[in-house]
């Protein structure tokens, strides 16, 4: 198998207990007995997805055309991820009790809120790293501050951090299994306007005294986190974690209508829309307008599973220009903002920062 064969594949059984022609399709597959399990175990893993795997696999009678071996370590892991996921439920459960009881509402986001608003079939399904959650502007200080009491404290610890991001340095407390991340607005500055706290207020969920964002902002985070926040937009990927919330998402909300009504968040959007219905065969719930833009995205994104050394230059050199604009960035923001200079003057100060920057310099033994 291809490596585009692989996460098509992949892909495609994400969607199997909701899509019956890729049911169909994969059962085919699988019958004929031509999968690359070595490449389906390991590119999953990548992605994030290998318990969501098993667990459509198994909820579609299909184990069964998996080597025993295969199945034996799929059931280990997706236990070990459920006992995990457990664990968040738990933690956030805590943190939004102690919140509320300090009188202020935490707004859990992306894979934690997920859980909570059962989104999966199965909890075992999602792999979570941190628990997001937002504040209005007013509470966003005093959540700090009350989390830091609550025995929340730095994960990186450091004299001083890059200021004003959209929300708080990684805490973690002792004896708890997840760090948390405190947000003051959802993404970067520019789109703040079209994509806020306020703006989504009116269609949040309460689910067993949690707030959660309502299903069409949730899917548009969901996007958002991938094209904007972690620059996939430039580099024209799809990672299949984000991607499976959107089309499980999609079933809840409607895709098309949650994405085209925005301004400068249209063309990611939709265009991660269309990767989307691409990855998993066409269906219906994520419909997205065909244009030049999405057809011009779709080609590069294809050309990305069929030229991958061309791919991995491309990607190092819009690596070189997301640096350079976030270092002009900062430089124009130094003019105007005392923070900012102190950072910088921090951190050209700092050898090891130095070391890091520079290792490459270095000799290294041959021994």
């Amino acid at each position: 198998m291809s490596y585009k064969e692989t996460f098509y594949f992949i892909a495609r059984c994400l969607t199997i207990s909701l899509e019956k022609h890729n049911k169909l399709a994969i059962e085919k597959t699988l019958q004929a007995n031509t999968i690359d399990w070595d490449a389906v175990v390991k590119l999953s893993t990548q992605q994030l997805v290998f318990p969501a795997l098993y667990c459509n696999l198994k909820r579609e009678g299909f184990l069964r055309y998996l080597p025993q071996e295969l199945v034996n370590y799929m059931e280990l892991i997706t236990g070990l991820n459920r006992q995990r996921n457990q664990q968040i439920i738990t933690q956030v459960t805590a943190l939004n009790t102690f919140l509320l009881k300090h009188g202020i509402t935490p707004v859990f986001l992306k894979g934690a809120a997920n859980l909570m608003a059962e989104l999966y079939t199965d909890i075992g399904e999602r792999m979570v790293g941190d628990i997001d959650f937002i504040f209005s502007k007013k509470d966003y200080p005093k959540a700090i501050r009350l989390l830091r009491g609550y025995g929340y404290s730095e994960v990186l610890k450091a004299n001083y951090y890059f200021p004003n991001q959209h929300h708080y340095r990684r805490l973690h407390k002792k004896g708890h299994i997840a760090a948390i991340e405190i947000h003051k607005a959802f993404t970067l500055e520019k789109y703040n306007k079209e994509f806020n706290y306020t703006l989504t207020q009116k269609n949040r969920q309460t689910i067993n005294n949690m707030r959660v964002l309502g299903y069409a902002d949730a899917l548009k985070l969901s996007i958002i986190t991938n094209q904007i926040t972690d620059h996939g937009f430039y580099y024209k990927t799809i990672p299949l974690r984000n991607a499976y919330d959107v089309f499980l998402l999609s079933k809840k909300t409607n895709a098309q209508e949650a994405t085209s009504k925005l301004n400068k968040l249209k063309k990611p959007l939709q265009c991660f829309l269309a990767a989307c219905y691409e990855i998993f065969n066409s269906p219906k719930c994520l419909m997205y307008r065909k244009n030049k833009q999405t057809t011009t995205y779709l080609k590069e994104l294809d050309s990305q599973f069929t030229n991958p050394e061309k791919t991995r230059k491309k990607h190092k050199r819009i690596k070189g220009y997301i640096s350079t604009r976030l270092f002009l960035y900062t430089l124009y923001r130094c003019m105007f903002y005392k923070e900012y200079s102190i950072w910088f003057l921090h951190t050209i100060t700092d050898k090891n920062w130095h070391k890091k920057k520079f290792s490459f310099l270095m000799p290294k033994n041959n021994y």
